[in-house]
């Protein structure tokens, strides 16, 4: 009998963040339907009336991982008053989560891994950085406009934004004792604002 479909959505949403455990507790390679489905709740045979396959389930976290990431953006940049409190108000947030969610980055960097091989799982990780970059270049060429920012490619400034976010997300994720949260943040916003302002 198949489930009914009132319980199909938080169904499905139980059995990706089952998923999402298993992959920051064991890594992809290690990765079992068997222990998500006793993470979730479900019979293993379950699994397949809500994904189709092992690797939709996948994609399904991959998509909830990133899309957990972007939710964050828009809130912090709305409530900021100008683009150089914008910027800051973005590498907080990102660092923050990644601080309070370092399950979130065990998955993220065991997806990278696979993304080398995989093309489906390689676009989605593209059209999200390609999401970061827009938003991010938007809050730039506001920066330029506003006389804040010197002239640069704004899209391009948002990759080195992302890239500096990035890195000291991993290395504190890899080694918390490496910087404080507090020094980590102000460390990136002074190496961001320094990129972007004008001389």
């Amino acid at each position: 009998m198949a489930p009914r479909l009132s319980v199909a959505p938080a169904r499905r949403a139980e059995i990706v963040e089952a998923t999402i455990r298993c992959l920051a507790r064991v890594g992809y390679s290690g990765l079992r339907m068997k222990e998500v489905a006793r993470l979730a709740g479900v019979s293993q045979g379950i699994l397949h009336y809500y994904f189709e396959s092992k690797r939709a389930i996948l994609l399904a976290a991959l998509h909830k991982v990133l899309d957990d990431l972007n939710r964050r953006l828009t809130p912090v940049i709305d409530a900021a008053p100008d683009a150089p409190t914008q910027l800051a108000g973005v590498v907080r947030s990102f660092l923050a989560f990644a601080d309070e969610n370092r399950e979130f980055w065990l998955v993220f960097v065991e997806f990278w891994g696979e993304m080398m091989h995989d093309r489906d799982f390689a676009q989605v990780n593209a059209e999200l950085y390609r999401r970061l970059r827009r938003t991010l270049g938007a809050v730039v060429a506001r920066g330029v406009r506003a006389g804040r920012f010197r002239k640069l490619d704004p899209e391009e400034a948002g990759s080195v934004v992302l890239a500096l976010v990035d890195g000291i997300s991993l290395q504190r994720t890899f080694d918390p004792k490496a910087l404080t949260l507090a020094r980590a943040t102000r460390l990136c916003e002074e190496a961001v604002l320094r990129f972007l302002e004008r001389g």
